[in-house]
């Protein structure tokens, strides 16, 4: 690409240069989603092998990619996001953002979603899928790494929110209200959901900090994980909002099974004391499924 002299101190044109392309776009939001092998990345992308392993190749010179060898005969390499590569996902979620707010969308602000949209499809058709091998997010209490799925418990429920103890504005955004209401009744509920072998883990794009003064203040039973880097909206392509100078989650409701595959999705949230019941109920069916 030929460059202004000007722009060899600008960050926008150098970026540009490595995310100008349109497959390595794609190629990053595949990799994202956990598609970490060229075949997947080939079947997913629907690129031909030889522009494939060019636009690979750039990516790994320029060091947003690592290959990492998993066989030796014949040899075979995963493609991983290095620090530059993951810190690249914020932008990544904030592109999916904008066009579904402004392509896909009516172009208002809201946390909700129309039954009839592109987030909608998007969002329900997680139902059947596996979640990313190996994604863990920082936990509020303590700030170690946790796996989205509990070790030992037949069902998960995963249910993504807003934040809280933020100033939603006057008036407020519509659906962005209430997430200290639905903490407090996953709190309510959590010995039901115990009872039934399932876990709960709430999800927000706060800080571990903002989380745990939550956690301590509302005493919640749960792990609190903060998703700040973005790492499981890019990897779900889940919907988001810009409230408050942040991105930050919809509010939905996934139920996973032990093997981290994806049951039911409750989206969007618009009730939600019914969502909670309606999230028991489904963890304690699909905990009862062999």
């Amino acid at each position: 690409m030929r460059m202004h002299n000007a722009d060899e101190t600008c960050g926008i044109a150098q970026a540009a240069v490595v995310l100008g392309d349109w497959w390595n776009v794609l190629v990053l939001r595949e990799i994202a989603r956990g598609h970490v092998r060229f075949d997947a990345l080939a079947a997913e992308i629907g690129l031909s092998r030889n522009v494939l392993t060019e636009r690979l190749g750039r990516l790994v010179a320029r060091g947003v990619l690592r290959r990492s060898l998993y066989q030796r005969r014949p040899v075979r390499y995963e493609y991983l996001l290095t620090d530059a590569g993951a810190a690249l996902l914020p932008l990544l979620v904030a592109m999916q953002d904008w066009g579904d707010r402004w392509v896909l969308g009516d172009g208002g602000l809201t946390a909700t979603s129309a039954q009839d949209g592109a987030e909608h499809a998007r969002v329900h058709a997680l139902a059947g899928t596996r979640l990313p091998d190996g994604l863990a997010l920082p936990g509020a209490q303590g700030g170690a790494e946790l796996p989205l799925v509990s070790a030992g418990a037949r069902a998960t429920v995963l249910f993504t929110y807003p934040g809280t103890g933020v100033d939603w504005g006057d008036p407020p955004i519509p659906g962005a209200p209430g997430c200290t209401l639905e903490n407090r009744l996953f709190r309510d509920v959590w010995p039901d959901f115990q009872r039934v072998g399932a876990d709960v883990r709430g999800i927000s794009t706060q800080f571990p900090h903002e989380q745990a003064e939550f956690a301590r203040v509302e005493q919640v039973p749960y792990a609190l994980l903060s998703d700040a880097a973005h790492r499981l909206a890019a990897a779900l392509r889940l919907p988001t909002f810009r409230g408050a100078g942040r991105l930050r989650h919809k509010r939905l409701i996934l139920i996973a099974d032990a093997e981290r595959t994806v049951r039911h999705v409750l989206f969007p949230v618009v009730d939600i004391p019914g969502a909670v019941d309606e999230g028991l109920r489904l963890a304690a069916q699909c905990a009862r499924t062999p």
